[in-house]
Parts: structure tokens; C-alpha cells; sequence
């Protein structure tokens, strides 16, 4: 057989291969706020401000597991980088001057219309958390406390955009329910919501 004709029966095979097997994997990057709701410590009654949403980072790599209809099933890797927050409490010498939290959680991800260019979707997992806080109190005392770990239940929902090609636009909002972080002082909580939303980019590959 010659050359050419090899060119021509195997060109046509390694296309419908690379179809078969493209855009099974999606990255996205986003950027928005993280919100935490103010908790009253009992033995005062005063709250603790989480101060104004810190700005956030989300990155997100999931892979294609099957499509059923309309449905497209990934596995998800959701990472937020969370910037320091401000604390307000009466009290400013006992709790930390800020805190910002890491979370990483494998979780599913099912998409509607999941090949279409307007894709809504839901995810739910869970995961791993640190929460790091700064070494001064809000009084400018060194803070006694340190950082701490958590386990974290994931719960999502967002809208992929495809607009051109590969690349698309995505909006989402997520609940990352984690343990309560070392504040020094007793919430009477065990566990927080940390709630981020938040828009960017993402790219099929």
C-alpha cells in the first residue's frame, strides 16, 4: 500500500478518534466573594462580624465520566484559595484580626444539556479544609490560637456558557460547610457555612 493512500484511510480514522475521545475534560477558573454569616458567642451575647465578603479564587478540573439523555456526569476537583476576612468582635483581644480558609473537595458534578453552549449544572461533594489566621489579635496581641483542619461538605450549582468553540464562561455558587475554625472564643458551633460565588472562564479539552 502506498504512503498516500495510508495517509488517506488512517487521517480519517484519527479523526473520528480524537472526536470521539475530545472535550471529555474541563478546566474553569473563577474569581468572586466568600460570605461567612455573623455567629453570637452565648457566654456574652455579642456577635462576631466575619467583616465585608474576602475575595476568593476558585479552580476546578473535571472529567467526563457518561452522558445518559441529557445529563453529563464528571467527576470534579473544586479548589477555593480564600483571602483573609476580617473578624469584628467587642472583645478584640481575644479573637484573630483575620482569617482565610483553603478547601478541596472531589466531588459529582451533573450537567443538563451537558454538550449543548448553555449548560446548567449541580455538584455535591466533599473534602478537606485549613483554616489560617493571622497571628495577631484585633488588638495587635499575639494571637494564641493557630490554624486548624476540617473536614468539608461541598454543595454547588452554576451555568456554563460555551460562547466560542472551547472556551466558555462560567457562573457558580457554592456552599463549602466546614467545621468551625480556632477563634479563640467558644460560638456554641460545631460547624459554618462558607459561601462563595463567583465568575470566570472554562475550557473544554
Amino acid at each position: 500500500m502506498s504512503a498516500k493512500r495510508l495517509v488517506i484511510l488512517v487521517v480519517p480514522v484519527l479523526f473520528l478518534l480524537s472526536s470521539a475521545l475530545a472535550q471529555v475534560n474541563e478546566l474553569s477558573v473563577t474569581s468572586g466573594l466568600s460570605f461567612v454569616s455573623t455567629q453570637t458567642v452565648p457566654s456574652t451575647g455579642d456577635p462576631i462580624h466575619f467583616g465585608n465578603a474576602s475575595g476568593s479564587v476558585v479552580v476546578d478540573y473535571s472529567r467526563l465520566l457518561m452522558t445518559r439523555k441529557i445529563f453529563g456526569i464528571y467527576a470534579e476537583l473544586p479548589v477555593e484559595i480564600g483571602t483573609p476576612m476580617n473578624l469584628n468582635y467587642y472583645y478584640f483581644n481575644q479573637v484573630p484580626k483575620n482569617i482565610g480558609a483553603l478547601f478541596v473537595t472531589p466531588s459529582v458534578r451533573v450537567s443538563f444539556f451537558s454538550r449543548d453552549s448553555v449548560t446548567p449544572w449541580v455538584s455535591a461533594g466533599g473534602g478537606y479544609g485549613y483554616f489560617r489566621v493571622s497571628s495577631t489579635t484585633l488588638a495587635g496581641g499575639p494571637n494564641p490560637g493557630g490554624g486548624s483542619n476540617s473536614g468539608v461538605a461541598q454543595f454547588g450549582a452554576g451555568l456554563d456558557v460555551w460562547f466560542w468553540h472551547r472556551w466558555g464562561a462560567r457562573f457558580e455558587a457554592r456552599d463549602f460547610y466546614s467545621g468551625a475554625p480556632n477563634l479563640n472564643v467558644d460560638t456554641g458551633r460545631s460547624r459554618q457555612h462558607n459561601y462563595y460565588v463567583g465568575a470566570g472562564v472554562g475550557y473544554r479539552f
